[in-house]
């Protein structure tokens, strides 16, 4: 695989502030050895604004009047954003197996789920199909929202049309039930699509998570990677704060709350082990 090198050369000082701009914006931290990808991404950008270099380009962020759009622009090029359906399956069946008829014992009639980090819109779409099938889609009425930074991937999340990729672990009756064919992608049901609301939102906007009112879980997987230490506990006491008491937090895998809080009790359930805000609580 060859790569096209890059036109403009980013030196070292000017990869150290536009890391930083972005780290204040939005918790992405890029360490050093990433450099590259920083240049090699950012470099044909700065041919279609007109400018000459990786100064300009820092100049433009920090005192043009488009500044702002531009930053999120320079993390639209910068994100990464992959992901599937049924990603990570043992933990989503602690979710049909063991949260929900936890949940179901509280006499509630309702529940929200908040899908952080959404990117494209499988892991909603995945949460949505997963309560439908379960004896609880006639016990509780469901409300997701799904949230992402780019607002490119959550154009694709509210088109709902997906290719061979998205379906590497989707079992086929899902998606017999929840898809039609269109060439050679599949698109989601409509009704499925009406269960999911999407929303551009920076999880370091505090006000604008409080906005969004309380949640009984929170799933926000494969997303903290990307942050550095100070984003994280500020995303995370977000997240303490946005949920209900006994509420659920979920993380990917690779991820964990160690060094970043102690407010939530670990719970280890038979298919994996995930964070739950306690019945008493303080703010965070």
């Amino acid at each position: 695989m060859s790569f096209i090198t890059p036109r403009h050369r980013l030196d070292e000082d000017e990869f150290r502030v536009l890391r930083t701009i972005v780290n204040d914006y939005a918790g992405i931290y890029f360490h050093d050895e990433m450099h590259y990808i920083l240049e090699r991404r950012l470099s044909a950008r700065i041919d279609e604004l007109g400018l000459s270099g990786f100064s300009d380009y820092i100049r433009y962020i920090r005192f043009n009047p488009r500044g702002r759009s531009e930053l999120e622009e320079t993390v639209e090029l910068l994100s990464t954003n992959e992901t599937y359906f049924f990603r990570e399956d043992f933990q989503l069946k602690a979710f049909t197996d063991e949260i929900l008829p936890l949940m179901s014992k509280s006499g509630r009639k309702s529940l929200r789920i908040w899908s952080a980090g959404c990117s494209s819109g499988e892991e909603p779409y995945t949460i949505a199909m997963l309560f439908l099938e379960s004896s609880f889609s006639r016990k509780f009425e469901l409300d997701i929202f799904a949230s992402d930074i780019s607002r490119n991937v959550l154009a694709l999340a509210r088109k709902g049309t997906y290719g061979k990729g998205s379906f590497r672990q989707t079992p086929a009756l899902y998606l017999s039930r929840y898809f039609s064919r269109r060439e050679n992608k599949h698109k989601i049901s409509d009704h499925l699509k009406s269960m999911v609301t999407f929303g551009h939102l920076n999880l370091l906007e505090r006000d604008k998570v409080e906005a969004l009112g309380k949640f009984d879980i929170i799933f926000c997987r494969n997303v903290l990677i990307y942050f550095d230490i100070p984003s994280k506990k500020k995303v995370v006491g977000s997240f303490y704060n946005a949920l209900r008491p006994g509420g659920f937090l979920l993380l990917g895998h690779s991820e964990s709350l160690m060094n970043i809080s102690t407010a939530f009790e670990l719970v280890h359930f038979r298919n994996d082990m995930v964070y739950r805000k306690p019945e008493k609580h303080t703010t965070v």
